[in-house]
């Protein structure tokens, strides 16, 4: 069976020259978040804190997936193949395998009541305008309390004190359990996992039909069960090879308020109220590693986990739009916030560009509001080269299409939220960008001759030797 751990992985990264060691004191509630974003964006590496102010015997790691790179030393893929085995990892769920108590790291120390102190993990303060730490990284397991199956998805928590947090609810499949919990007028049992194989944070951010137990999934990915065990206080499974989890219930009838907060789409999120979580008990590793997942101004692990999501779930749709479209790939661009999405596409014929930038806008996913379609001679994920696709091959006129009055993601704070609903709904304009060249043969050849390729026929590498 294959490692479950994140500590592995981060090994794994180190190894790989993916991750430094920071072991100069860092202190989480003031530099550690800024530490880290800069070690990614201007290094393109991992970071593990091994010295913490005021939190001793802790150590911190972030940026751990914030590329394909890094997922692909995760599930142990070249970075090529990634989306291509994501998709056909996600068609084979694995069910889970429950283990003895004596056999799960995350049991070797329990801590209740009292002694089970939210102030006491090193939680980052991220942002500059966040109200506190915030634990940005849990992975929360409810279940359906008529069938008892499994839910597993990310949200964040901001800590109010040393027994409870907000607790940020999306109208999804959690919001959808909740509602059942309160028409009970009983708490909702949750359990809060941080620190897991990448697998389970690719599997959490993973959109599905409801009813589909994400934990199975994350099996698919890792070709092997998880490993589950019990919890100490609710009748919840957890990965048992997790860094922590956070036992607790999230209280049906009461709100706190909650916010501002630097979110994937690189804006804050407005102040408004959250539902409450209250902590009933902390297991955790001996020597724990808390995942201290980056979130604010990208690129970042929050961007990745939802942008691979919606890289795969888009490549996977796009395979049934009029009988398949020649893709050749898909990169949502995690720079803009999780808003904008590629497309490197061959059209077969006039118009196919623009229908697979609608089905792209159309996927399970709402983040996505730009969808822009590229040739197969320009590099989607380098956006020098689309943006001289944009200007060499567009005309505004033909190829700019908006599609006004459309649902957009919650986190669109250009878009209009609809009257008399929450910041949770928003009506704006969605719009598409066919860069593609035409897909007649004669019309082609003018733009083939536009822009000399010779240099990719020359290794640079052969003479760096």
């Amino acid at each position: 069976m294959r490692d479950q751990s994140l500590r592995v992985h981060v090994k794994n990264l180190e190894q790989q020259g993916e991750l430094l060691r920071i072991t100069k004191e860092v202190d989480p509630h003031e530099n550690l978040s800024a530490i880290g974003w800069k070690a990614y964006d201007r290094l393109g590496k991992s970071t593990l804190f091994t010295n913490l102010k005021g939190f001793d015997g802790w150590q911190v790691v972030n940026q751990v997936i914030t590329d394909r790179r890094k997922w692909g030393i995760a599930l142990g893929v070249e970075t090529e193949r990634l989306i291509p085995t994501l998709i056909e990892r996600v068609r084979r769920p694995v069910k889970p395998v429950e283990v003895a108590r004596a056999t799960a790291p995350v049991k070797e120390v329990i801590k209740l009541g009292k002694d089970a102190d939210l102030t006491k993990l090193p939680a980052m303060w991220t942002n500059v305008r966040d109200p506190g730490p915030y634990l940005a990284s849990g992975m929360v397991i409810i279940k359906d309390p008529e069938t008892g199956i499994r839910n597993m998805s990310i949200h964040r928590q901001q800590v109010l004190g040393p027994d409870r947090t907000g607790f940020l609810i999306c109208p999804r499949h959690a919001l959808r359990i909740y509602k059942m919990y309160q028409a009970r007028k009983e708490p909702m049992p949750a359990a809060v996992v941080i620190g897991a194989h990448p697998a389970l944070y690719y599997a959490a951010g993973f959109t599905s039909s409801y009813g589909l137990d994400e934990i199975e999934v994350a099996g698919g990915l890792l070709e092997d069960p998880i490993r589950l065990v019990k919890c100490e206080t609710i009748d919840i499974e957890v990965p048992a090879d997790a860094e922590l989890v956070i036992e607790g219930e999230i209280l049906p009838d009461a709100m706190t308020p909650e916010g501002p907060f630097g979110e994937a789409s690189g804006t804050y999120a407005m102040e408004g109220s959250t539902e409450i979580f209250v902590v009933k008990a902390i297991t955790h590793r001996r020597d724990p590693v808390f995942y201290g997942m980056q979130c604010g101004a990208p690129m970042t692990d929050t961007q990745s986990i939802t942008g691979t999501c919606i890289e795969t779930v888009v490549t996977d749709h796009l395979r049934n739009v009029e009988g398949g479209v020649d893709l050749r790939d898909v990169r949502c661009l995690g720079i803009a916030g999780l808003m904008a999405v590629v497309l490197k596409i061959r059209p077969r014929v006039e118009g196919q560009a623009k229908t697979a930038l609608m089905a792209a806008l159309s996927s399970p996913y709402m983040h996505p509001k730009l969808a822009i379609a590229v040739d197969e001679d320009i590099d989607a994920s380098d956006l020098r080269q689309v943006f001289w696709s944009l200007t060499t091959r567009v005309d505004a006129a033909k190829d700019v299409i908006k599609l006004p009055q459309s649902r957009i993601w919650s986190l669109d704070n250009v878009s209009d939220i609809v009257p008399g609903m929450s910041a949770m709904y928003r009506i704006g304009c969605k719009w598409l960008i066919d860069a593609t060249k035409p897909a007649t043969a004669a019309d082609r050849g003018r733009f083939d001759k536009a822009m000399p390729r010779n240099f990719e026929t020359v290794a640079l590498e052969d003479f760096l030797r």
